[in-house]
């Protein structure tokens, strides 16, 4: 049956975060959640847990286990082993705890910015030094894509005299939307084994994929590599469910398996029950035929939003993502002549001005300098309507 992601639900009346921040007036296209209700064997696994009325602890159970192995198998022909699978309550948990058994304070992990921006922060919570790899920006036209610096990338291991003890990958990139292929996945991982660094990746977006695309999990390339990572995956982003709070890492090696338990027991992180219970409905199958229409329509939204932009909004460059539901969007040229005035950021001239909300691109990274996201798993009338305004805005 054909569900229907045109009519969302009212979320102001609720405690959203993304809906509730801001003042009514403003349209809400920021923070990494969609307006879409979770699939309906999600919500009849909980509607079943709710009516059974007990919510105790609750231990990951070898059944979940095996659904997040299954599902690796059946997605990427990736063969993991249930044992490898821990749950966890999310990613940025999952990869502070990874940075916490990796790294003693005062060596390096390496991250590709402008990224994802929790993983720029970890150096001030934890003492550790972050050294950088900076994706380079190349431009046609209207259109935004990035690359990977080799030179960069190699020579930003152990920068500034610190080891490299953490490599933090993000694939499919969030805010570029980028894929990266088996190519490019293996030559960084045959450096991360050449200078003893272990590889953690964030690959969260890794079923929001757009127009066909495919991924390629980093730990999948060869038995060697699968020893020498961590790959964090969940349900939340791709079916809508990340306040429920239950990711996994999938973790090959027994030695950093046991080295990533002992952080989790030391910072007590507990996945949700519930999360659990719908995560497994996620991963069962019965959630597939509802995501092969979400994908169709984030597709058709992210065509829309990109094709408005390149013939509506000139002097703004776009990404055109082949995953996740974000679009990243260079205002450089707005600033530089003046349609977005000095004492503006493209950030807060949008929200003020087209009353739009969107992510400021600072707090990606290097990089993401005068940049805002803009997130696209939205009806396509709200994501009309956000566009229209900024039109109107630089009028």
């Amino acid at each position: 049956m054909p569900f229907d992601f045109d009519h969302t639900p009212d979320r102001r009346s609720t405690n959203s975060a993304k809906w509730t921040i801001y003042p009514a007036d403003v349209l809400p296209l920021w923070v990494a959640d969609m307006d879409f209700p979770a699939p309906p064997p999600i919500l009849e696994a909980l509607r079943a847990a709710v009516e059974h009325g007990v919510f105790g602890y609750e231990m990951p159970s070898r059944a979940l286990r095996e659904s997040v192995a299954a599902r690796m198998s059946q997605r990427y022909n990736w063969d993991v082993h249930p044992e490898s699978v821990i749950a966890i309550p999310g990613l940025v948990s999952g990869f502070y705890a990874a940075a916490a058994a990796l790294c003693h304070p005062g060596e390096g992990y390496l991250i590709q910015p402008p990224v994802y921006m929790p993983f720029n922060d970890i150096q001030k919570h934890l003492g550790v030094i972050r050294q950088e790899a900076r994706l380079v920006p190349r431009a046609q036209s209207n259109r935004l894509s990035y690359e990977i610096d080799w030179d960069g990338f190699n020579a930003a291991f152990h920068a500034g005299g610190s080891h490299t003890r953490m490599f933090l990958l993000c694939n499919p990139h969030n805010p570029t939307g980028q894929i990266y292929t088996s190519d490019e996945l293996t030559r960084m991982a045959e450096t991360c084994l050449h200078q003893n660094t272990v590889i953690v990746s964030d690959e969260i977006h890794c079923e929001l994929l757009l127009g066909g695309a495919q991924h390629t999990p980093i730990a999948s390339l060869s038995p060697e590599i699968a020893e020498n990572s961590i790959t964090l995956v969940a349900p939340s982003k791709t079916f809508n469910i990340a306040g429920l709070f239950c990711g996994f890492a999938i973790i090959p090696s027994p030695k950093l398996r046991i080295q990533y338990k002992h952080q989790l027991e030391r910072m007590t992180l507990h996945p949700n029950s519930l999360g659990q219970l719908s995560a497994q409905a996620a991963y069962s199958g019965a959630c597939d035929d509802w995501l092969a229409e979400l994908l169709a329509y984030l597709t058709a939204n992210r065509d829309f939003a990109v094709q408005y932009i390149e013939s509506e909004l000139p002097g703004i460059r776009t990404t055109a993502p082949d995953a996740t539901y974000l679009l990243w969007l260079d205002c450089n040229e707005l600033v530089k002549n003046g349609r977005i005035p000095e004492d503006f950021s493209p950030y807060g001239f949008f929200l003020q001005q087209a009353k739009v909300a969107l992510n400021d691109g600072v707090p990606f990274g290097s990089g993401g300098e005068n940049f805002v996201r803009l997130n696209f798993g939205c009806a396509r009338s709200t994501l009309e309507e956000a566009l229209e305004r900024m039109k109107k805005a630089l009028v």
